[in-house]
């Protein structure tokens, strides 16, 4: 009996996917629940488990275009699991004898050719000179300089004996500009997947359908440094998780949200529409791109329940687990591009949310502390939002009210009760 298998919805909304990769070859005998094939739709990258076990008939090509519900391979449920214990056993024997075979005739032809290369090898000398100073031959030294240089003697004009490329013209010489090097100059083509495809529509659209502006500020992060350097052992013992730098983000930014209600907003139409609950985006690198698993009410989260769930949905997405339910919907963005390096960064919208906050490098830099200069742990921060329903006095208060938080934790994010707070 042949089972058919189709392809299942990845979530709502999508309508079709792509054949990134089969696992499995045409002919393959496979066990139910094994992954055959990772299919890529416009949010996410999953695998296609078999649905039985038997022998499979590959009916669609790596790169094709599948609609959700698409016959995509058959699998015979009757077929027998092929091999037996006999015959495995001898088939290293065969092998290892073939191998031996193999061995010895690259042995032999190896002797022929050393003994071919052998002779000539002696009687080679004199031509070899008479080569080195052939007519427009670069002498030793100036051969040397050209191959540093990655110039061919062939473009370089002697002026010795014969037309012959001296040590002065080889130092005087200069590549062309127009002239490749001596490097390697390769290049590769590969289609894009779905995924980076769509993500890359997204962004664009992002760009050309808001009005977005960015603005930035600076956070102070000695308070946070403090902080953790004082209670990050005893937090992560008792709650398994780090006290990272994300759950004090989340939570200044929801209070920050609280205050400012048109960030956590969008543009439906002719109508703006506002939430009276918090779903944070989190931008994560996994190993097909940029992913975003969502936060779900976010408000209601404690530090530990912020970095909880944070290692939860990091390692999804580094395992290429993560759903697209894990990754629909969010009122508001966080991403943090300090993690790869950056300075500073001029994030973009994550539609079709309004604001988008990145976090950067934090770098020790010299500040103006009561009228000394003092040495503080500094990061930039930047706010990118549309313009259409967020004014120019909502971003900056948002970022502010966002600093202040980060700035004084023990007041403004933890109620002066820091034990508390941490659950400790």
């Amino acid at each position: 009996m042949a089972l058919e298998m189709k392809v299942p919805s990845p979530g709502e909304s999508i309508t079709e996917v792509e054949i990134a990769q089969w696992l499995v070859e045409d002919g393959d005998y496979v066990e139910k629940d094994q992954a055959v094939a990772e299919v890529d739709s416009d949010k996410a990258t999953l695998e296609l488990p078999a649905e039985a076990s038997g022998i499979i008939t590959l009916k669609a090509e790596e790169g094709d275009v599948v609609e959700v519900g698409e016959v995509v391979c058959l699998i015979d449920t009757e077929a027998e699991k092929p091999g037996g214990g006999d015959s495995k056993d001898d088939k290293p024997a065969e092998e290892e004898e073939k191998e031996r075979q193999e061995k010895t005739e690259d042995k032999k032809d190896s002797e022929k050719a050393d003994a071919k290369t052998e002779e000539p090898s002696k009687s080679s000398t004199p031509k070899q000179k008479q080569d080195t100073y052939a007519t427009g031959s670069p002498s030793p030294a100036a051969k040397k300089i050209l191959d540093e240089k990655g110039i061919s003697s062939k473009d370089v004009k002697g002026t010795g004996r014969d037309g012959r490329v001296t040590k002065e013209d080889a130092v005087e010489a200069k590549a062309s500009m127009g002239t490749p090097g001596t490097g390697s100059r390769g290049e590769e083509k590969k289609k894009m997947s779905m995924f980076r495809r769509k993500l890359a529509e997204r962004l664009v659209s992002a760009k050309n359908d808001t009005a977005m502006l960015t603005t930035f500020n600076e956070v102070d992060m000695s308070p946070i440094f403090e902080l953790r350097k004082k209670y990050k052992e005893e937090f992560k013992d008792k709650h398994g998780v780090s006290l990272g730098f994300m759950s004090f983000f989340t939570l200044a930014v929801i209070r920050a949200l609280d205050e400012y209600p048109a960030v956590n907003s969008m543009i439906d139409g002719d109508y703006q529409v506002s939430y009276d609950y918090k779903d944070i985006s989190i931008a994560v690198s996994g190993p097909k791109g940029l992913t975003v698993p969502v936060i779900r009410n976010a408000e209601n989260l404690s530090f530990r329940g912020v970095e909880a769930e944070v290692k939860r949905l990091a390692l999804r997405a580094r395992d290429g687990k993560i759903t697209v339910d894990e990754m629909t919907g969010g009122t508001f963005t966080i991403t943090n591009g300090g993690v790869f390096g950056s300075m500073l960064s001029t994030p973009i919208i994550n539609p079709p949310q309004s604001a988008i906050l990145g976090m950067h490098n934090i770098v020790e830099r010299p500040v103006a502390i009561d009228g000394h200069v003092e040495i503080r742990p500094i990061m930039y921060v930047a706010l990118s939002y549309d313009h259409r329903i967020i004014d120019g006095k909502e971003s900056v208060g948002f970022l502010v009210a966002v600093k202040e938080a980060l700035e004084n934790p023990e007041e403004l994010l933890m109620d002066n009760d820091v034990k508390r707070a941490l659950e400790l």
